[in-house]
């Protein structure tokens, strides 16, 4: 199964644009060493490890304050071994708090995608940050720009995965890496491997970011707050020697984003991610699980979301919910907010929830295609 041709039909509904909900970053521009941040500090500081104070006056939040110069090899193969995932769960009970919910869903398992990556997934990635807990990882799609066809460099991932939501402020150093480990080495093996390509179409920084207001002032780093509105788009820049390319047109993919879709007009999706902490799953190794989503909600206000059983991927943030478009293509419908807690009846992950991606979602995009127009 490819990311290219994953499953049935699905309904696209149209984009409403909210601007008050959206909460949009710029990525300073930097004139030298003497490039000065939002919080003031200086290129040459933040370089040499200023950005590793998270005290409140340094933490910027808000709209505008995004900042995230490139720092030359701090992404190196071992730093991107130790990240982890920033887990999200909600206990299992939440999801039947709606009035509305369906029943939970049958957890199953999942499947090591084919290698190579840049064939059987070539719209995959992984994304790597930094948070005050330290080098974090979650997964990340390459999405169509609107404004720019056929030359794209946006991403979409969770919210949770860029910004500490009302706990605090963006995370720093957030890179994109497509087609992350696209020959699935080990993770124990793939710094001596031969060949080990973890980055093989190198490192791609962000440089805007956008997500929801809601998340700003709702969501958290753990449960399931937040959750119905944790989803966000990255602008990357291609790294040095590139010549400009855009990310689209590097790795030969990128998926439009199916907006107002309900569970029952999706069919099946295939759930992609780099899930970690399983015996499966060594968070290096590209791995796939499919179902049929259900209606539920995380939280007792009860705003609804995808849920698949997924029950052996609860690491696996901002991976994208793929399903066909019913004339053979690929649409991106959600993204991986939070799994469920441990079940006690079974002992492992019961499901996988994703936002309903509304208007709010579809300004999100539309937003920071706007900022790079045509260009």
């Amino acid at each position: 199964m490819t990311a290219s041709k994953v499953l049935p039909r699905q309904r696209r509904g149209r984009i409403g644009v909210l601007l008050a909900t959206i909460v949009m970053t710029s990525a300073c521009t930097v004139g030298g060493e003497d490039g000065i941040g939002p919080s003031g500090a200086r290129l040459h500081e933040w370089r040499n490890g200023g950005w590793q104070d998270w005290s409140a006056d340094t933490w910027p939040r808000d709209p505008g304050s995004f900042w995230n110069p490139v720092i030359d090899g701090l992404w190196s193969p071992e730093r991107m071994r130790a990240a982890r995932d920033p887990v999200k769960e909600a206990p299992v009970e939440n999801a039947e708090a709606a009035g509305d919910a369906d029943r939970a869903p049958e957890p199953t398992g999942t499947e090591t995608v084919p290698v190579p990556h840049r064939r059987t997934a070539p719209a995959v990635g992984k994304i790597f940050f930094d948070t005050p807990r330290g080098p974090s990882a979650c997964s990340g799609t390459v999405v169509r720009d609107p404004a720019r066809p056929g030359r794209s460099s946006l991403v979409w991932t969770a919210a949770h995965c860029l910004h500490a939501g009302k706990e605090g402020g963006w995370f720093r150093n957030i890179s994109f890496v497509p087609s992350f480990n696209e020959r699935a080495v080990p993770t124990d093996a793939r710094l001596s491997a031969s060949g080990a390509r973890p980055a093989p179409f190198g490192q791609w920084w962000a440089d805007w970011a956008a997500t929801p207001g809601e998340w700003r002032s709702e969501g958290t780093a753990a449960g399931a707050a937040g959750a119905a509105f944790d989803y966000a788009v990255l602008h990357v820049t291609p790294p040095a020697g590139a010549g400009g390319t855009s990310l689209e047109e590097t790795v030969g993919a990128a998926l439009p984003v199916a907006f107002d879709t309900l569970p029952r007009a999706v069919g099946t999706v295939g759930i992609w991610g780099y899930p970690a902490g399983e015996a499966a799953a060594d968070g290096a190794t590209l791995r796939l699980c499919t179902g049929r989503p259900r209606r539920g909600s995380v939280t007792r206000a009860g705003v609804a979301m995808h849920r698949v059983g997924c029950g052996t991927t609860g690491r696996s943030s901002g991976g994208g919910w793929l399903a066909t478009d019913g004339v053979g293509g690929t649409v991106l419908v959600s993204n991986t907010s939070t799994a469920s807690g441990t079940s006690a009846a079974s002992g492992s992950t019961a499901w996988l929830a994703g936002p309903m991606l509304g208007a709010s979602a579809g300004s999100v995009l539309h937003e920071v295609s706007a900022r790079y127009g045509t260009n």
